[in-house]
């Protein structure tokens, strides 16, 4: 069996590990890459085109718009060539890899043509001059010509192949301005040129023509052997065809009875041009605007010549690579899925004798990890898990192969997990024991305390010495509060609850007159309400907690504002208001979690008491409380939702204006939140907590909270008794 089960195992894992993880993926990834190599190959050859012919298309509009003034058919030839390319470049940017750096070299070709058609319309104009038309071309040509710098798949050295390129793009960029600004000094009239401005024309003339140079050395020292000859030879094809034209020249200037001057070579013309002789001396030499645009144009044609078998060579190079790629791939991944039938019609023959066993014990795994286990950890997990039986049913299998012994050992491991949830649900019994005893007999004492701090209040005359004793009364409750605080840690109730309903405002006064900063809390706008008797003393002890909350973490100048209204439904609303800095989105997500499933006790409940506090309290009752961001500049906003078996309306209770307000209200928009979701997550489904919330959030419609005046804020508030009754500091004076 032990064999077997090793056949079943080994061969499958060894063909597809062998097979698939060598030989399939690495023809699959070399094929992915060299696809991607060809669409950049696309996009830089569509690249090198479109900035060719846009620096080809400034140098034809030379002559046109500087000596005639106007554009002619061979400019608007020119700028069809150039736009038609840009669509071209397009077309290759939304089929190239979306890589860091493409994208990066794109979004530098996007900032240039922003401003292209602005540089055609202002070009050789007063608007910009010589100069500045010809070098504004460079602000799409350059970043056209740096993709370049992404080329090389395939090659011995990609960054070698890549300079290449670029060196020759940026020879031949050199060579066009050349010949731009050459001919523009050549025909343009100089009595007309600003101060200053011939001179920078022929320094800029000279700078390109060293950059030439530079450019050439560049090339030279990235380029192979067969491309330094490659370059040598279109440079020599383009000279003989230079002789040919000026031959050609001569002869038609013979035919025609005039005398013609056989223009110098061109780094001699580049030379006198540099020297700033007038157009009239240099047509003496014959240095023409004709012959020197003829002669720079051979030298950028060789160029780019150079540029074009560049580019076709890594295109050719990459869909070579691409295609043998592509027939490993289809090959390998035959011959592995040949591999694993073979191989898995091998494995059925073997275990088809453990079928049965294997899946009986995958059966019972099943049930046990997936419905036993889980229920009865969630039963064990509870504050109050009753009795539980903790016995453990074993799995059914009864053999003494390895599938025998996997199901005994699974079956310890169902023993133990079950053994270790008894110990911590036991464990948290004794914790919450001692939470209630350290509750119960501190309660007595703050009791004692409390009663005494009040007789001192009733004797005592002195204004500050009365202060003195609000705040020590005051931190006094704080201390309550905390000790049943415990007493919830522990899942106890208070050992005495109110006896008889209440008006929701005394409630939220009682929660006030448990908070240190309660003349910071405004009430306005609440609705009248009764809560229900034993929902009282749970409910001023979650208000009081929220309160805290919102004055420990605000200005200390700033009010907290409690209002109130009813919803349509009958269920009552209550908001806290704080200008605090409020929390990030992820803290809402995870404190609105945790209040909607208070957790079960542990070391995290130490560091937010208050929130498991109210997260229990409200969990008792029924009650829905969330945080959210403030309609305001700043703040937090917290809903407490009241259902009707906690707060009603009296039976003779008038209807209150916000009731009223609210069903109005028509077309309730989404409440604000990510991809519309209401407060507590999902889309809006109608519920009133949701509609309310947006309704709030809605800043065409005014809100129906309004601050109270100050005359209604009373400064002595009632605070709870541990009796079932209530009362004022300053009743019986």
């Amino acid at each position: 069996m032990g064999r077997r089960l090793r056949a079943v195992l080994l061969i499958p894992v060894l063909v597809a590990l062998v097979f698939g993880g060598i030989r399939v993926k690495r023809s699959v990834d070399t094929w992915q890459d060299a696809d991607d190599a060809v669409r950049v190959a696309e996009l830089v050859q569509a690249a090198n085109r479109y900035a060719s012919d846009a620096i080809n298309e400034r140098d034809v509009a030379v002559i046109p718009l500087v000596a005639e003034k106007k554009e002619s058919a061979a400019v608007v030839r020119a700028r069809k060539i150039t736009d038609a390319d840009a669509k071209a470049f397009d077309a290759a940017v939304a089929r190239m890899p979306q890589t860091s750096g493409l994208l990066r070299r794109v979004q530098l070709v996007r900032e240039g043509e922003k401003q292209f058609t602005a540089v055609r319309a202002n070009a050789f104009t007063s608007r910009m001059s010589g100069v500045q038309t010809e070098e504004s071309y460079h602000t799409v040509q350059h970043p056209l010509m740096e993709i370049s710098n992404e080329l090389g798949f395939g090659s011995d050295n990609q960054a070698s192949f890549g300079r290449t390129l670029y060196s020759v793009s940026l020879t031949q960029a050199a060579e066009s301005l050349i010949r731009s600004i050459g001919t523009h000094l050549l025909v343009e009239d100089r009595d007309a040129l600003a101060p200053g401005e011939l001179e920078t024309q022929l320094a800029s003339f000279r700078s390109y023509a060293y950059l030439e140079k530079v450019g050439l050395q560049e090339y030279t020292g990235a380029a192979t052997t067969e491309d330094i000859a490659r370059l040598q030879q279109a440079l020599t094809d383009a000279g003989a065809r230079g002789k040919q034209q000026a031959a050609a020249a001569a002869a038609q200037a013979e035919a025609a009875g005039k005398t013609y001057t056989a223009p110098p070579a061109m780094e001699e013309m580049i030379a006198e041009i540099a020297t700033g002789k007038p157009a009239a001396e240099l047509a003496g030499q014959g240095i023409t605007a004709e012959s020197f645009f003829a002669s720079s144009t051979l030298g950028f044609d060789a160029y780019r010549s150079v540029q074009v078998h560049l580019t076709d060579t890594a295109l050719a190079s990459a869909q070579d690579i691409a295609d043998q790629a592509r027939g490993d791939a289809i090959t390998n991944a035959a011959l592995v899925l040949a591999s694993v039938l073979v191989a898995f019609l091998l494995a059925t023959w073997v275990a088809r004798t453990m079928v049965t066993g294997m899946r009986r014990l995958s059966a019972s795994a099943i049930e046990i990890a997936g419905q036993r286990l889980p229920a009865l950890i969630d039963q064990l997990s509870q504050a109050d898990p009753g009795k539980v039986d903790t016995r453990v049913t074993l799995i059914a299998i009864d053999t003494t192969d390895e599938i025998g012994e996997v199901a005994r050992a699974f079956d310890h491991v169902h023993r133990e997990a079950v053994r270790l949830a008894a110990e911590q649900a036991l464990l948290r019994g004794n914790i919450n024991a001692i939470f209630t005893n350290l509750s119960r007999r501190s309660q007595s004492l703050i009791e004692r305390q409390l009663a005494m701090i009040t007789s001192l209040e009733d004797n005592e005359t002195d204004p500050e010495q009365l202060e003195n004793l609000f705040k020590l009364d005051h931190l006094a409750t704080r201390v309550r509060r905390n000790g049943e605080n415990l007493l919830v840690l522990g899942g106890e109730r208070p050992a005495q609850q109110w006896d008889r309903p209440l008006p929701l405002v005394d409630v939220i006064r009682a929660a006030s007159s448990e908070v240190e900063q309660y003349e910071r809390i405004r009430l306005a706008g609440l609705p009248e309400a009764q809560v229900q008797g034993p929902a009282v003393t749970d409910l001023v002890h979650l208000l009081a907690e929220l309160l805290e909350n919102a004055t420990a973490f605000s200005s200390p100048h700033s009010p907290v504002r409690v209002t109130g209204s009813r919803l349509p439904d009958g269920r009552i609303m209550v908001e806290i208001h704080d200008e605090g800095i409020g929390l990030e989105a992820d803290d809402f997500a995870v404190i609105n979690h945790k209040l909607a499933n208070p957790p079960t006790v542990d070391v995290g409940i130490a560091q937010h008491m208050g929130l498991f506090v109210v997260g229990r309290l409200a969990e008792r009752h029924g009650i829905r409380v969330q945080l959210r961001p403030s309609a305001e500049k700043s703040g937090t906003t917290c809903l407490v939702m009241l259902p009707e078996t906690v707060a009603h309306r009296p039976p003779d209770a008038m209807p209150d204006s916000d009731t009223l307000a609210l069903a109005m209200i028509k077309d309730v928009p989404t409440a604000r939140g990510a991809g519309g979701a209401g407060p507590f997550g999902g889309p809006d489904s109608g519920d009133a907590f949701t509609d309310y919330e947006a309704w709030q959030d809605d800043p065409g419609r005014a809100s129906p909270v309004q601050e109270a005046p100050a005359a209604m804020r009373p400064r002595r508030l009632a605070r709870r008794s541990p009796g079932g009754r209530r009362r004022g500091r300053g009743e019986g004076r």
